[in-house]
C-alpha cells in the first residue's frame, strides 16, 4: 500500500540533507511512497516577529533563492525534481556551495535534465515565492511545524534527526524512512531522544 507523507526542506539544514538523501534514495530505488516536499524557510522561522515576513525582502535571505528554484522544479518537473533536489543539498553541504550562485544552480538543473532558463523564468514571476509563503505558513498554522526536517502524516507532525545518509543504499533508505513512519503512527510515542549523540 502506498504511504503518503510530507517532509519539510530548506537547503541550509544539514539534518535536512540527511533525511532528504534517504527519501530521494528510497524513491529512486522504487519505494511505494507518495511524498510531498514542503518548503520551509528557516529565515522566516528565525525572524523577529515584529519585522515584516521574509517574503517581502527575499533577497535578504541566504537560502530563499534556491528554495524558489526548488519549488519551480518541484512543480514543473516532478519526475526529475528528486535528483535535482538531492544534488542541491549535496552541493551545499559537501562543497560549502553558495545557494545564491545562479550559474551553479543552472548546472545542477541541467544535470537533472531540467531546463534551467525556464525554471529561472518561473522564479522571476514571483509564483514560487508565493507558494513558499503559502505552504510554509499553512503547516506552521495547521501542524505547529517549527523546523527542518519535519515529517507530516495526516494530523501528525514530527521533527526527525538522522545522523548518516543512505550513501546510495536503496534498501537502507527505504527501511529507515519506513521505520520513521511506523514510529509516527505509534499512538503512544510522543518523544524519544538520546541524551547524547550516539556514536
Amino acid at each position: 500500500m502506498t504511504r503518503s507523507f510530507a517532509v519539510t526542506w530548506d537547503y541550509r539544514c544539514p539534518y535536512g540533507r540527511i533525511v532528504h538523501d534517504h527519501v530521494v534514495t528510497g524513491l529512486l530505488a522504487g519505494a511505494d511512497w507518495d511524498v510531498t516536499f514542503l518548503p520551509y524557510c528557516l529565515g522566516q522561522s528565525n525572524r523577529d516577529p515584529d519585522l515584516p515576513p521574509i517574503w517581502e525582502t527575499p533577497q535578504a535571505d541566504s537560502g530563499l533563492f534556491a528554495l524558489q528554484v526548488g519549488i519551480a522544479a518541484r512543480d514543473n518537473n516532478p519526475a526529475r525534481f528528486p535528483a535535482f533536489h538531492r544534488s542541491v543539498y549535496d552541493y551545499r553541504h559537501t562543497a560549502a556551495g553558495n545557494l545564491n550562485d545562479r550559474a551553479k544552480l543552472a548546472s545542477l538543473l541541467t544535470r537533472a535534465d531540467i531546463d534551467a532558463e525556464r525554471i529561472f523564468a518561473i522564479v522571476e514571476t514571483g509564483e514560487p515565492l508565493q507558494t513558499i509563503a503559502r505552504e510554509h505558513m499553512r503547516y506552521v498554522n495547521s501542524h505547529d511545524v517549527w523546523g527542518v526536517p519535519t515529517f507530516v502524516v495526516d494530523d501528525k507532525a514530527v521533527f526527525v534527526r538522522l545522523l548518516r545518509t543512505a550513501d546510495g543504499d536503496g534498501s537502507l533508505a527505504i527501511a529507515t524512512i519506513e521505520r520513521i513512519l511506523e514510529n509516527i503512527a505509534w499512538p503512544i510515542l510522543n518523544e524519544f531522544k538520546h541524551t547524547s549523540v550516539p556514536q
